[in-house]
């Protein structure tokens, strides 16, 4: 079955504990910075039995759960929004922890108003059909008019709100659907991509057999298309030279987070040479990846998967610190 997004289960302890008319708290780290265990977007809901999900661990997560608890054994339906320092220096606010980063951590106690609200954010996960939600103590927890700018978008001080889209932050697209393409989809389930699987050939028991992937599709590499985005990564592994050449003609030139070509030294060489000749940009092809993956001596096709996903994690991470600033 396909990977479902990191924060259904919180959303799904959420509803069933509101649909029993039990109490729960729900947890979510609003602001992250540096080293922190808990980055911004991650979540956990805590009832008096069960939890599920998480703010990054450690004493500091097992005081929260606590904290959680204790306000809803004592029905305290107050919001609570803290920082939490990982140094041990720190003047207050100290986490337990030593990571030298920082979080925000909201608890918002869930009531029963909740939740109609808490049922749509859980179908949308389920369905991966997008939206946003959003919480705030003037508004209180509702679903979101229009998605932010960003996955995630916090504004802090007194009027403080905090709004995340719902699904994937990520997406991956493999054009190709082969040896590879299944031993990457495998990993590349547990990495947090929503994962598009894309082949031209009828009938390929590789594509059939791939349970891993949210979307499969069979398509003509020459009339291709993966919508752009600052979000969106593709890999071309196609079975061989001439159609690798036909879906980078179709690929180069957009906005992608990431796009890469699977292959040798000699054959990469070659399709840049070849693109290179029929009009394509330098720039074009600086952005290119190829051969990708890192160097790991991989030979069989799931170590050559692991190569390749060490190589998206490598960017995604070094492009989520550049968004941070540092």
């Amino acid at each position: 079955m396909p990977a479902t997004p990191r924060d259904l289960p919180a959303w799904t302890l959420a509803a069933a504990a509101l649909r029993a008319g039990q109490p729960a708290a729900l947890l979510c780290v609003v602001r992250s910075e540096g080293s922190s265990p808990g980055r911004q977007g991650f979540k956990m809901t805590v009832t008096a039995a069960a939890v599920a999900g998480s703010i990054g661990g450690g004493i500091m997560e097992h005081k929260w759960v606590e904290l959680a608890r204790q306000r809803l054994r004592e029905a305290n339906y107050t919001p609570l929004l803290r920082p939490q320092i990982h140094r041990r220096e720190a003047p207050a606010d100290r986490s337990g922890m030593m990571c030298a980063g920082e979080q925000e951590v909201l608890l918002w106690p869930l009531q029963a108003a909740d939740f109609p609200v808490v049922g749509a954010i859980e179908a949308a996960l389920q369905r991966l059909s997008g939206g946003a939600w959003e919480v705030s103590e003037a508004s209180g927890l509702q679903l979101a008019g229009e998605a932010p700018a960003d996955f995630y978008t916090y504004q802090p001080g007194p009027d403080w709100r905090y709004r995340e889209q719902l699904g994937f932050r990520d997406q991956l697209t493999i054009v190709g659907g082969g040896h590879v393409s299944l031993a990457l989809s495998q990993l590349a389930a547990n990495l947090e991509f929503e994962l598009t699987v894309l082949d031209d050939r009828a009938d390929l028991p590789t594509l059939a057999a791939n349970c891993f992937a949210h979307h499969r599709q069979r398509v003509n590499y020459d009339t291709l298309t993966v919508p752009p985005g600052p979000r969106k990564y593709v890999v071309v592994m196609t079975v061989g030279y001439r159609t690798d050449a036909v879906a980078l003609r179709r690929l180069l030139g957009q906005p992608y987070a990431y796009l890469g070509v699977m292959g040798s030294a000699t054959k990469v060489a070659e399709l840049r040479r070849v693109l290179a000749e029929e009009g394509f940009s330098a720039a074009d092809l600086a952005r290119l990846r190829g051969p990708i993956g890192v160097q790991i001596s991989s030979r069989t096709p799931e170590e050559i998967a692991v190569s390749i996903a060490a190589e998206l994690i490598a960017v995604r991470n070094a492009q989520e610190q550049a968004r941070a600033g540092g």
